[in-house]
C-alpha cells in the first residue's frame, strides 16, 4: 500500500516529464525573460501603489516555460531557505498555481514578502542555468514566486502549512521582523508552543517599518501573518524583553529557549560638524515614522518635515526607500548623496532604475562635510565635498578620497541619513554573559545559530549587521533547528 505522498510525488514526475515532452530545451532557452509591468513613473511617484503590477498568468506561464528543470538545480543553491525552485515553477507552467504556493510554503512562509523585495539577481537567479552557461537572462524565480504567492492569496483558498502535534514546550521569539517569522513558522512546524514578543504596536518588524508600502503593501505582510496564526504561533506587541519582563522573567513562565531576531534598529551617523540640527534625522526614524506612524499626515501626533530640497545621504536599499518616500511627499528636489559612483552603489538595481524613473537626482562621488542651520537650528544648507576613487578598502570596493578645494553648498532643508546600523544594545544589556563583537552583533555558532548562553539563539541583523530579508529568513530556519535539537537533548537528559 502505497502512502498518498508517494502517490504525489509520483505523480508529480510524470507530469514534469509530460511538460518535457511538450516543450523541448532548445525551444525553452529560445524564448526571452518577460519583465513585470509597472506603473507610470511620473504617476507612482505622487502615491503609494506598488509600483510593480504583476506577471499576469499568461506571462507567468510563458515565463514558467523558460525553466529548464536541470537535473542538478544550481538555483536551489542560491536560496538562503532551499525552495524547491523548479518544482514551483513547473507546477505554474502547468497551471498548478496553488500547488506551485503550497511548494513554495514548505520552505518559506513569506513568498509574497520575498517575491517583492529579496535580491534573487544576486541569489538563485545569479546561480540560474541561464545566467551560469548560456549567459542570458535567468528565469524570473522572484517574480514567478510572487505570482503564485498573489494568485493563491487573492483566490480565497489560502493553504496552511502543517504543524506537528503539540509537545506543550514553550519557545519565545524576540522580534516580529523576517528572521524571528521564520524561526516562530519552523518551531511550529516541530510542535512548540511559540510565542512571538515584538517591541512596536504592529507585527511584521521591518517588513512594516522598514520598507515602504510601494515595495510591500502592508496588508501582503498581514496576509502571511495570519497564515503563521492558524498555525498557532502567538503574538504579543508592545512587548520589549529586558524592560516589559527579563529573560529570567519569561523562564520563570516556563520558556525553555529564545530565539532573538531584533534587529539592528540602532542608526549610525557621520559625525560631522551640525549633524544635530533640526531636519536631520535617521533612515530608521523618517521611514519608521513614515510607514508607521502616519507621519506624513499633518493631524498624527508625530508628524514628519515634508522638505522640498531633501538630501538622502548613503546608497543602499534603505537610502532609495528614503529618497523615494520623500518624492513621494512632495519634495522638489530629492537626491541621493553617495560618496562612491554609480558602479559601487550596494542597492538593487531594479531600485536604483526605479528612482531615476521617478527623477531622484543621484549626486554620487560627493560626501556631505558639514551642516549649516538657520537661527532656529534648523538645517538649510550642506558642505559638499568631491569625491575620486583610490585604491580598493577591505570590502574589495575602491575606497573613496577626498578632492582637496573641492568644496562647495548645496540647500537643504531635510537631511535622512542612511550609512548604516547597529543592533540595540537592549539586548546585550539585558544579559550581561552573552558574548558580543565589537560591533554589538551577537556571536552564534554558524551552524546552530546558538549564542554563548546555552538556550538563547539568534539570527538575522543583530547577528550579521545588517542583510537581507532572505538571508534573516534563512537564519531562523537555522536557528528553529538549532533550537529542536538542543531542546530534544534537555527533554532526554531530564
Amino acid at each position: 500500500m502505497y502512502s498518498e505522498e508517494y502517490i504525489a510525488s509520483q505523480r508529480a514526475e510524470q507530469w514534469r516529464e509530460d511538460l518535457r515532452k511538450q516543450m523541448k530545451a532548445p525551444e525553452r532557452t529560445k524564448k526571452e525573460r518577460l519583465h513585470m509591468p509597472e506603473l507610470d513613473p511620473n504617476i507612482r511617484n505622487k502615491n503609494n501603489e506598488e509600483v510593480n503590477t504583476g506577471l499576469s498568468i499568461e506571462q507567468a506561464v510563458a515565463e514558467a516555460q523558460r525553466c529548464l528543470d536541470c537535473v542538478n538545480p544550481t538555483c536551489i543553491e542560491g536560496c538562503p531557505v532551499n525552495i524547491n525552485i523548479p518544482a514551483f515553477i513547473k507546477r505554474i507552467e502547468s497551471r498548478d498555481f496553488a500547488g506551485a504556493a503550497k511548494v513554495l510554503k514548505n520552505t518559506n512562509l513569506l513568498p509574497s514578502v520575498c517575491g517583492r523585495v529579496c535580491p534573487q539577481e544576486i541569489q538563485c537567479e545569479a546561480k540560474c542555468f541561464y545566467t551560469q552557461k548560456l549567459k542570458k537572462e535567468p528565469v524570473a524565480i522572484g517574480n514567478l514566486e510572487r505570482f503564485a504567492a498573489d494568485y493563491e492569496r487573492n483566490s480565497g483558498s489560502i493553504s496552511v502549512p502543517e504543524v506537528g502535534v503539540s509537545n506543550g514546550i514553550k519557545v519565545a521569539v524576540i522580534g516580529s521582523g523576517p528572521a524571528g517569522l521564520a524561526a516562530a513558522a519552523d518551531l511550529a512546524k516541530f510542535g512548540y508552543k511559540v510565542t512571538v514578543f515584538e517591541a512596536l504596536h504592529e507585527i511584521g518588524g521591518v517588513l512594516k517599518y522598514g520598507i515602504p508600502e510601494f515595495r510591500l503593501p502592508n496588508e501582503i505582510v498581514d496576509v502571511e501573518i495570519e497564515g503563521m496564526r492558524k498555525m498557532g504561533v502567538q503574538f504579543e506587541n508592545n512587548f520589549i524583553v529586558g524592560k516589559t519582563d527579563t529573560f529570567d522573567g519569561l523562564r520563570d513562565q516556563g520558556f525553555v529557549a529564545f530565539f532573538v531576531g531584533s534587529g539592528a534598529g540602532l542608526p549610525n551617523f557621520m559625525n560631522i560638524p551640525g549633524e544635530n540640527f533640526v531636519g536631520i534625522l535617521s533612515s530608521n526614524e523618517y521611514l519608521t515614522r513614515v510607514n508607521l506612524m502616519g507621519a506624513a499626515k499633518a493631524e498624527y501626533d508625530t508628524p514628519v518635515q515634508i522638505g522640498k530640497n531633501v538630501a538622502v545621504i548613503g546608497g543602499g536599499n534603505t537610502a532609495m526607500d528614503s529618497v523615494r518616500t520623500a518624492k513621494r511627499l512632495g519634495a522638489e528636489r530629492a537626491m541621493i548623496v553617495y560618496r562612491r559612483s554609480m558602479e559601487e552603489m550596494p542597492a538593487r538595481k531594479e531600485e536604483i532604475k526605479h528612482a531615476m524613473e521617478e527623477g531622484v537626482e543621484f549626486m554620487v562621488l560627493q560626501n556631505p562635510v558639514e551642516y549649516l542651520a538657520d537661527k532656529n537650528g534648523r538645517v538649510k544648507q550642506m558642505r559638499v565635498q568631491k569625491m575620486e576613487l583610490g585604491e580598493p578598502d577591505a570590502s574589495g570596493r575602491r575606497k573613496p578620497v577626498a578632492v582637496v578645494g573641492s568644496e562647495y553648498l548645496i540647500d537643504v532643508d531635510t537631511v535622512v541619513v542612511s550609512v548604516g546600523v547597529s543592533p540595540n544594545p537592549l539586548i546585550s544589556q539585558s544579559l550581561p554573559q552573552l558574548e558580543v563583537t565589537k560591533w554589538g552583533t551577537i556571536k552564534v555558532n554558524p551552524e546552530t545559530m546558538q549564542s554563548s548562553i546555552l538556550d538563547v539563539f539568534a539570527g538575522g541583523d543583530i547577528v550579521r549587521g545588517g542583510a537581507t530579508v532572505i538571508l534573516a529568513m534563512g537564519d531562523g530556519r537555522k536557528a528553529a533547528e538549532g533550537i529542536h535539537q538542543y531542546v530534544s537533548l534537555k527533554v532526554l537528559r531530564s
